[in-house]
């Protein structure tokens, strides 16, 4: 069996542009960026550590001045460079990061529409560079994929905006449920499940379909935990595989992480640093994977339909595609 590439995702900045009424990084002004000198110090140990697949996520990256030259230097030094972005700077951006060598670009659309997206993200002009974005990516050789927070607000939306990311040349797409400070609470469940088997059951030659698992999970067990508690889908018993495959450093904080998902900010994870050096497979690193691995199918109530689908394939499979994650 080939052995898998690991993805390795880092925060560069928590700034954005962007009013998403979810985040707490919107309209942040924060000064922290991650060097293109601190990009250069790590790539050489995330090599040893079996990555290749790096995403820079934020706050917006495309604020980073630098994040050309982060692309570039990443590219240059043998990685699959993406990035996810809420598309406002892409459609002026795209020709030099393709140049650069970006792979992959992820873009965050809500809404099927400018008058629905614009109002989620309370950005106006969001939606139309999106797709700009989008398109103009897809005409430079890639990879464009949609990341859409999905909840009450917006489901009804998704079988209109499945065709608004077909007919615009998206070749992925994630429904990642919405996580808020307190219970979701849908007012049918019935009429979220109708609209969703309706988007996940579509005819794939004809349109695209979400990535991973239902947001609102594929067994009865899984629907029951998210309509009653709010608990997203998960990895399915009794390991999660995505903790094997990833490293999430969030620069800012020193921190590392074996999920995208788990919290970062201060405490838990791995210091990033021994002894003033760059480390990923630290043993308190591992420690801190392992336990996720043991416990992540009992315990994380944040985890996202393309990390639990990745840990399924994984147990399943073996293997999982490029950039299912």
């Amino acid at each position: 069996m080939t052995k898998r590439e690991r993805y390795l995702f880092i925060r560069i900045l928590e700034a954005c542009n962007a009013d998403c009424f979810m985040c707490e990084f919107a309209l942040s002004r924060d000064t922290f960026r991650f060097s293109v000198e601190e990009f250069t110090e790590l790539l050489p140990e995330a090599r040893r550590a079996g990555v290749g697949y790096v995403r820079f996520t934020g706050g917006e990256p495309l604020m980073h001045r630098d994040v050309v030259e982060l692309v570039r230097v990443g590219t240059d030094a043998g990685m699959r460079m993406s990035l996810i972005t809420n598309g406002t700077l892409l459609p002026r951006t795209a020709d030099r990061l393709a140049d650069a060598g970006l792979a992959q670009v992820i873009v965050s659309v809500d809404g099927a529409s400018a008058a629905t997206h614009d109002l989620y993200r309370r950005s106006p002009g969001m939606f139309d560079n999106a797709l700009r974005g989008l398109r103009a990516a897809a005409e430079l050789g890639v990879l464009p994929r949609v990341n859409t927070v999905v909840g009450p607000h917006n489901y009804a939306e998704m079988p209109q905006l499945q065709e608004v990311l077909t007919e615009a040349g998206v070749r992925q797409w994630e429904l990642s449920a919405l996580k808020l400070e307190r219970a979701i609470t849908y007012p049918d469940p019935d009429d979220v499940r109708a609209v969703g088997d309706r988007v996940y059951g579509a005819d794939r030659d004809r349109l695209l379909v979400p990535l991973g698992k239902r947001f609102y999970g594929d067994t009865p067990e899984e629907q029951e935990r998210y309509f009653t508690r709010s608990e997203t889908p998960r990895a399915s018993r009794p390991l999660c595989h995505v903790v094997d495959d990833v490293i999430y450093v969030d620069g800012k904080y020193g921190r590392m992480y074996a999920c995208s998902c788990l919290p970062h900010r201060d405490g838990g994870g791995a210091p990033l640093r021994e002894n003033d050096t760059v480390r990923l497979d630290t043993p308190a690193f591992r420690a801190h994977a392992g336990f996720f691995r043991d416990h992540g199918p009992d315990l994380c109530s944040g985890c996202s339909t393309t990390a639990a689908g990745y840990s399924d394939d994984v147990a399943r499979l073996g293997t999982v595609a490029p950039w299912r994650y």
